[in-house]
């Protein structure tokens, strides 16, 4: 796993365009007093500090890598949370800009050993810690991490996958499944949602939704619990119970997963986002793509939606 060097430069050329895709997080953990403690590593080849990072493996997501890069760096198992945001710096030596996603990841077992590319692992509190990133990025994204709390609760809300016209099928609409590129979105979400720790699923009972989550299902062990009420008829029947039951799945034990379809979704998330004083990012909410809900202590507090995230990057194409 090769790495280039990290960022010299606050504002890169507009005129080159980013073409080295890398993720990374910040790793976080409770420290036995309670307070809330940030990996940092430390890498002998350009004597820095910095958080763990890297590039794309190909084929690979920028959520995926982001958890692989962790587990290499650090020996650190780790789940996202809350998106960060993104960096892009030009790489010394080349006309190029790589662009890091970074995400917050909460740490799940594991111990770390120094290894090729990093030699310390340090767990810092808040004090001091700027002091001791080598880069004005990384202080960035630390900052976007202490803008809320560090102990949110994940709910993961997905549109399902695509299905054939309902004009084009001679199946009832619930009883409509999945076409060919709607099952390749499924089999894509899978390792997509198990980056945040996916374990728990529930789906509207219309087969494209169950059959969205089932590979899902199928890796984790689970079965899906069936959840009339965030179907198109129920949420229409019923908004109310729907609502709550959104609130009631959270957990600070279980990452759920609910599939819906594209009439509840963004009027579900709308009240919900209007209620705790959150605003939306603007999205197509597109089939197969998911909402990641941060809840704290019963509010939400963020809402990322992650859409072409989740395809794998071509990198036979970066750059032409």
């Amino acid at each position: 796993m090769s790495k280039t060097n990290s960022p010299a430069a606050d504002f890169p050329d507009p005129r080159v365009k980013a073409n080295i895709p890398a993720a990374g997080a910040v790793l976080w953990r409770y420290a036995d007093d309670g307070a809330v403690e940030i990996a940092l590593v430390h890498r002998p080849k350009y004597d820095d500090w910095s958080l763990p990072k890297g590039k794309l493996d190909p084929g690979e997501t920028s959520l995926v890598a982001a958890v692989r890069e962790v587990a290499e760096e650090t020996g650190i198992r780790s789940r996202l949370g809350r998106y960060l945001g993104h960096v892009t710096y030009p790489v010394t030596g080349h006309r190029k800009l790589k662009r890091v996603d970074y995400w917050a990841a909460q740490i799940l077992g594991g111990s770390f050993e120094s290894n090729a590319e990093v030699d310390v692992l340090q767990w810092h509190r808040t004090d001091g810690l700027m002091d001791a990133l080598s880069y004005p990025m990384d202080r960035h994204m630390v900052r976007n991490f202490l803008r809320l709390p560090a102990d949110t609760a994940t709910l993961l809300l997905v549109r399902h996958a695509k299905a054939g016209r309902h004009d084009h099928s001679d199946s009832a609409d619930d009883e409509r499944p999945l076409e060919k590129a709607g099952r390749a979105q499924a089999r894509a979400l899978t390792a997509n949602l198990l980056a945040f720790g996916a374990d728990e699923i529930h789906s509207a009972p219309p087969l494209r939704c169950v059959q969205t989550v089932t590979p899902l299902a199928e890796a984790v062990g689970v079965d899906i619990e069936l959840e009339p009420q965030f179907s198109e008829s129920g949420y229409a029947a019923a908004p109310d119970a729907a609502r709550k039951r959104l609130r009631d799945l959270v957990s600070a034990q279980s990452v759920p997963v609910i599939c819906s379809q594209g009439k509840v979704i963004p009027d579900l998330l709308q009240w919900w986002a209007d209620k705790d004083g959150v605003t939306l990012p603007s999205a197509r909410n597109r089939k197969g793509s998911v909402w990641v809900l941060s809840v704290h202590q019963g509010r939400l507090v963020a809402a990322d939606h992650i859409d072409r995230a989740l395809t794998p990057v071509d990198h036979s194409t970066l750059g032409k």
